[in-house]
């Protein structure tokens, strides 16, 4: 089967195991019914910016020029929260945006993927969130108002914890064991004396999420289509964004976001 269109971060279900969509606008790909069976993937040499626009260079986070530099949703403090001015009603680069974004329900959280990480997000962003890292387990650390104060954590917490993934062990074993509950007390007094009083004490449930893998690659190798313009392997397994193929290469759904591709099987 032939598909055709700009690559989206892969939907998930939280179901066991984890259940994969592609979205190719007309139609919707189930991702798991295709482990086993040969896919290729070619590069079209053109990308989809967020704004529609066609172009052949993005930067971070696949916006074009102009959107990278002017978009809110392009800005620093999405990389870091801790940056956040529109709890104060300060404009970064477009307020409404930011207050719609900033201002909800954040969840400070720890996961286990390549190992104990912690990390934020929106609070109507659980579980995927912890999905698409590729974590195998999660525990809700703390729940915050506005994005600001997930950052303000955040850094503190990190001083004795990662604040990242490695991709490259995530994808080569499970995750390894980690006591979360342990660490989710040990670190409350890790936490800026003004935040502590948004410590979730009681909500101690450590979630679970099971990915579609069977057996992991001893070595892994990133496919990236700027450089690499078509693939074609037999697909072994799927965690995180990642589609993993025999042999051990891989290739991140989520970074060619936009990257308008030829998707046949």
């Amino acid at each position: 089967m032939h598909f055709y269109g700009d690559l989206k971060k892969m939907t998930t279900e939280n179901s066991k195991p984890v259940r994969y969509l592609l979205d190719f606008e007309d139609d919707f790909l189930e991702v798991n019914r295709l482990i086993g069976k040969k896919i290729s993937i070619k590069f079209t040499k053109k990308i989809k910016c967020f704004c529609g626009k066609l172009v052949n260079k993005v930067y971070r986070q696949n916006f074009c020029y102009d959107c990278y530099y002017k978009l809110p949703q392009a800005s620093e403090s999405i990389m870091k929260p801790e940056l956040c001015k529109a709890h104060l009603g300060i404009e970064v680069r477009d307020l409404e945006w930011e207050k719609n974004f900033e201002l909800s329900p954040h969840i400070v959280y720890l996961a286990v993927s390549s190992g104990l990480k912690v990390g934020i997000t929106r609070k109507t962003q659980i579980p995927t969130r912890w999905i698409d890292q590729g974590a195998e387990s999660a525990i809700e650390f703390a729940e915050v108002p506005n994005r600001y104060l997930s950052g303000v954590i955040e850094v503190a917490l990190k001083q004795f914890v990662s604040d990242k993934t490695s991709w490259q062990k995530m994808l080569k074993g499970p995750s390894p064991e980690v006591d979360l509950l342990e660490w989710k007390h040990k670190l409350y007094n890790e936490m800026p004396e003004e935040t502590k009083q948004f410590f979730l004490a009681d909500r101690n449930e450590i979630h679970q999420q099971e990915f579609p893998v069977n057996n992991y690659p001893e070595k892994v190798k990133s496919i990236n289509l700027t450089k690499q313009d078509s693939f074609e392997g037999v697909l072994k397994a799927i965690k995180g964004q990642y589609l993993i193929f025999e042999g051990g290469t891989v290739f991140n759904v989520r970074s060619h976001e936009g990257y308008i591709v030829e998707f046949t099987f």
